[in-house]
C-alpha cells in the first residue's frame, strides 16, 4: 500500500510533545500552518546542516514543553540530500516557502548557530529579520560568523546569548513578558 507511508509522514508533520508536556505542540515542515491557532508561534531558526549539528531543536521542544507555544521545526525527518537547491525543485520549492511562511508567523524567532558549523540560510534569516523585534540569538564562541552576527546585532538591537540554554532561558522571559501584557 503505497499510500500509507504518505499518510504516516502526514502524521508525522505534527508531533505532540510527550504525555508530560503542557499544551505546547510542534509543528514540523511541510504540514500546514494553521491560521486560527492563538498559542505564541516560536520558530526554531537555526544550525540544521545535516551530520554537522545535532538536533538541539528536541532540547528546546522539551524546555518549552509547558510554555503553551507553537513551535515551528524547519528540520524534516524526511529531508533528501538529492533534491536540488533550485526553485523548480518542488520539494526544495515546497521547503522554502513553508520556512517563509512560518517566519512571517513566528511572534518570536528562536536563532541558534552550532559552532562547526556555517548555516548560510540561517545567516540570511537573521538579516531579513534583524530589525523585526522577533529575534532571539545564540552563536556561541566557535561559530564561524560570530563577529557578523554580534556587530549587525549591536547595530540592529538583536538581543544575543552565549549559549542554547540561556537563548532558550530568553525565549521563556520573552513569552512570561508578552502573557503579562
Amino acid at each position: 500500500m503505497k499510500s500509507l507511508p504518505l499518510l504516516m509522514l502526514g502524521l508525522a508533520c505534527l508531533l505532540p510533545l510527550p504525555a508530560t508536556a503542557g499544551n505546547s505542540q510542534t509543528l514540523v515542515s511541510p504540514a500546514a500552518l494553521p491560521a486560527a491557532d492563538t498559542r505564541p508561534k516560536v520558530f526554531l531558526a537555526g544550525s540544521i546542516e545535516m551530520g554537522k549539528a545535532g538536533d538541539w531543536q528536541r532540547q528546546v521542544q522539551q524546555a518549552l514543553a509547558d510554555e503553551g507555544v507553537l513551535m515551528l521545526n524547519p528540520r524534516r525527518a524526511d529531508w533528501n540530500p538529492a533534491w536540488r537547491a533550485e526553485a523548480d525543485e518542488p520539494e526544495f520549492r515546497r521547503q522554502v516557502e513553508w520556512e517563509l511562511a512560518a517566519l512571517e508567523q513566528a511572534d518570536i524567532v528562536l536563532m541558534y548557530f552550532a559552532p562547526g558549523t556555517q548555516s548560510p540560510i540561517t545567516l540570511l534569516e537573521f538579516g531579513l529579520y534583524a530589525r523585526s523585534g522577533k529575534l532571539l540569538v545564540a552563536a556561541p564562541a566557535g561559530f564561524w560568523r560570530k563577529g557578523n552576527l554580534d556587530i549587525t546585532g549591536d547595530r540592529y538591537g538583536v538581543p544575543r546569548y552565549d549559549d542554547l540554554p540561556a537563548l532558550i532561558a530568553a525565549v521563556k522571559q520573552r513569552l512570561a513578558a508578552q502573557r503579562a501584557r
